[in-house]
């Protein structure tokens, strides 16, 4: 029976869901977090290790002679020595387009909560603001309406579709970048441009992109320069 080791389980499954599944696949052992130090430890007797953001170095894998497969369970690659991995001949797999309408409705949800301070105004009703207010209508911040302005998204993958989607429901008009841009889905409403054009027109913009090298700091002192005033970022 294969020894199966779950290295951040709490992170994967809080208590809401079964590792009965799992647990059908081999002998399963689940630590809820596992600091670095003990990696290597917990891997070492390991066929199958699961992942979620706890890493795993090229001196854990050097140490891991059982180990044929470990699973991240998150879209990025970056919490494995992929190297390392590969030279111990040791089969790496991700989740590259998990929780795409998840995570887009939690970047609506703060444009929303910045557009129209939600939160700014239920504190002060609670506190009893609006009872002492001499007006009916109570208003702490004015309100940005969202229909009708510009849309920025760099990077139109499986989340920035949806928050594409999302954001032309609302009303917005979208300008996206990206470096393979499919441009079928070009409409009255969405067009591809560049990143100048993204940073000139746009209202509100949204970063759906990985980080790398090439991009690390790309909004800075210079980009900036090119937007609007009052920008949501």
């Amino acid at each position: 029976m294969r020894k199966i080791v779950v290295l951040d389980g709490y992170t994967l499954n809080p208590g809401d869901i079964s590792w009965k599944a799992f647990a059908e696949l081999g002998e399963l052992e689940i630590y809820d977090r596992t600091d670095p130090h003990l990696v290597s430890e917990r891997m070492s007797e390991a066929e199958i290790v699961l992942t979620n953001k706890t890493v795993i170095t090229e001196k854990d894998l050097q140490q891991a002679n059982k180990l044929e497969y470990i699973g991240i369970l998150a879209t990025g690659l970056n919490v494995v020595n992929l190297e390392a991995a590969t030279v111990k001949g040791i089969f790496v797999s991700n989740v590259p387009s998990y929780g795409p309408e998840a995570v887009s409705q939690y970047a609506i949800a703060l444009l929303l909560e910045v557009a129209s301070q939600v939160g700014l105004h239920s504190r002060a009703v609670l506190s009893g603001a609006w009872q002492t207010c001499d007006d009916f209508a109570f208003t702490l911040a004015p309100l940005i309406e969202l229909n009708g302005k510009n849309c920025g998204i760099i990077g139109l993958g499986a989340i920035g579709k949806q928050t594409a989607r999302v954001a032309q429901a609302l009303g917005m008009h979208v300008y996206a970048y990206d470096l393979t841009p499919d441009l079928s889905l070009e409409s009255d409403t969405l067009h591809f441009t560049d990143l100048p054009a993204v940073y000139e027109k746009s209202d509100v913009i949204f970063l759906h992109c990985p980080l790398t090298e090439e991009n690390e700091c790309f909004i800075n002192s210079e980009s900036i320069a090119q937007m609007r005033d009052g920008v949501i970022i």
